[in-house]
């Protein structure tokens, strides 16, 4: 054989795989022996959990699930979870996270746009889930039950413990290119439904090196896991990134505050991930003074600034803990840019700069960039960044017009590259660590007889960083009440999406062109939360 001759192509990709479901396997490789998961009772090393991953992909492909098909998940943080992650990227199935607070309908949208072939819930969900898949028109196909309370499956469901805890645990063989989808991630973004925000393996694991690299993680961490799973902060920021190192993770189902303390204490947990809402729980909690929290070394923080006072605080409470920064959003997988331990209190406030990975700059409308100090559209270039918005071509064009991803936040940079969002372009409320769309909630209270105009906004909140509220004129000779609106929003949202206050108006301030000003309706309504 001639020595230059070159093997096939699908040969050389095969050898140069490097795709999120290839992660765990070289972990496992390195570290067989060493823990990778404690979840409840269950306590696996990297060799079992790789297995176990290996055996729930073969049971997906046994259920007729293959290649580019999508698996909707709809469960609390669990070791099923975990393991689907990584199960469905082994084979390229692409995981469709649901968020739990959805209600049936919201979870029909998703399911019928991301045209699922199946689903695995939550036993405590599947009521829910069977709504959603009726609703959906989806009879059959792939359900999981994810038994967390040993009740055992119901009528229809397939328990999910039986896929992971038998049979073959060799790993499938299965060609996955850098850019295949393998996550569909729904964000309800700023429309009125959510948009399917597709993540590849190049997005995912370049976004993994900028987080690692610059968020000073190491195979030495043990990290607790409390934030949603479905969100890929938590997700993909820190426990598939803690993973590729072969640290080990501590799963909990959520941000219960005395859960997450005796868990940092008894595993002698190194990291944790919280947005501020639940590092303020932890400082708050009677038992922050009494357990030991000695071995916590890094601290991260995401979804919203830190009031310089609370970063004062943990500083003062934790002096041992460095803090970090993420800043970004779903479509950039998520982080874009990191501010460091060194600069928390010197630039509180600050997202940082572009992290290691991404480019970013703040530019004007017609995409030119503006001066350091001077507002415009935060826009980035990143492997990070998503393949686009599924089944939606103007949308993704919209989104990367001129070659750079944009963002929708508006925000000011220094001439050293320090970034500042000051506004969300399209009224994005971020709540208790979730996004709201306003005009998701506007359209659901615009369906409420006898009203006219409504406008949805965030205030200021102190536990919820931002509240939503609803300022609502009712149509002429027309009786709507607040408590109307609050009823109304009960059977049409979920529970974080619905207004925590509602304001009855003769009128909106609006601009000559006829826009609302909410930025003046903040500002008149911003002390209702210390109202309360």
């Amino acid at each position: 054989m001639d020595v230059f001759s070159l093997p096939t192509t699908a040969v050389v990709a095969r050898a140069r795989q490097h795709s999120v479901g290839d992660l765990l396997h070289r972990s496992a490789a390195r570290y067989p022996a060493k823990l990778a998961v404690i979840a409840g009772h269950l306590r696996l090393s990297y060799a079992e959990f790789d297995a176990a991953v290996n055996r729930t992909a073969h049971a997906l492909a046994g259920r007729g699930l293959a290649k580019g098909d999508r698996l909707a998940l709809l469960s609390h943080n669990c070791l099923q979870y975990a393991l689907l992650a990584f199960a469905t990227a082994r084979i390229g199935v692409v995981l469709v996270p649901v968020n739990f607070m959805l209600g049936a309908e919201e979870i029909a949208f998703i399911l019928r746009h991301s045209g699922a072939s199946g689903m695995a819930a939550e036993g405590g969900l599947t009521a829910t889930a069977d709504k959603a898949l009726a609703a959906a028109g989806i009879a059959g196909g792939v359900r999981g039950w994810i038994d967390l309370d040993g009740t055992g499956p119901a009528a229809g469901w397939e328990n999910v413990d039986s896929w992971w805890q038998s049979g073959d645990g060799s790993a499938p063989d299965v060609a996955i290119a850098d850019d295949d989808p393998l996550r569909l991630m729904y964000t309800s973004g700023t429309e009125s439904r959510p948009k399917g925000v597709m993540l590849s393996s190049r997005s995912l694991i370049g976004q993994y090196v900028s987080c690692v690299v610059d968020g000073g993680m190491s195979a030495d961490d043990v990290e607790v896991h409390a934030l949603p799973m479905y969100h890929c902060a938590q997700l993909d920021c820190f426990f598939c990134a803690d993973v590729y190192l072969g640290a080990t993770s501590v799963i909990l189902p959520g941000p219960d505050p005395a859960a997450m303390l005796a868990a940092i204490a008894k595993e002698k947990a190194t990291k944790l991930f919280c947005p501020p809402t639940v590092w303020i729980s932890l400082l708050r909690h009677p038992d922050f003074e009494t357990t030991d929290l000695s071995s916590l070394r890094k601290g991260y923080y995401g979804a919203s600034p830190m009031p310089a006072e609370i970063l004062r605080e943990l500083q003062r409470r934790l002096p041992d803990v460095q803090l970090w920064n993420f800043y970004g959003q779903t479509e950039m997988a998520p982080v874009a840019t990191i501010l460091g331990p060194s600069e928390q209190l010197q630039r509180a406030g600050s997202a940082g700069r572009a992290a290691l990975n991404v480019e970013t700059r703040v530019v004007d409308d017609d995409g030119n960039p503006v001066p350091p100090g001077v507002v415009g559209e935060i826009v980035h270039r990143s492997p990070h960044a998503t393949l686009g918005y599924f089944n939606d071509e103007e949308k993704t064009a919209e989104a990367f017009r001129g070659g750079w991803f944009h963002s929708g936040d508006l925000g000011v940079i220094t001439g050293d590259g320090y970034l500042s969002v000051v506004d969300r372009k399209k009224d994005m409320i971020k709540t208790g660590g979730e996004n709201v769309a306003s005009r998701e909630v506007e359209e659901a209270i615009y369906e409420l007889d006898g009203v006219a105009e409504v406008a949805v906004f965030g205030i200021s909140h102190p536990r919820w960083v931002e509240a939503v509220t609803a300022v609502v004129v009712p149509k002429a000779g027309a009786r709507v009440t607040a408590e109307d609106i609050h009823a109304h929003a009960r059977t049409r949202l979920a529970g974080y999406k619905r207004p925590k206050y509602v304001v009855l108006a003769d009128a909106l301030p609006k601009n000559p062109s006829g826009k609302i000003l909410k930025r003046e309706l903040r500002d008149q309504h911003a002390g209702l939360a210390r109202e309360g």
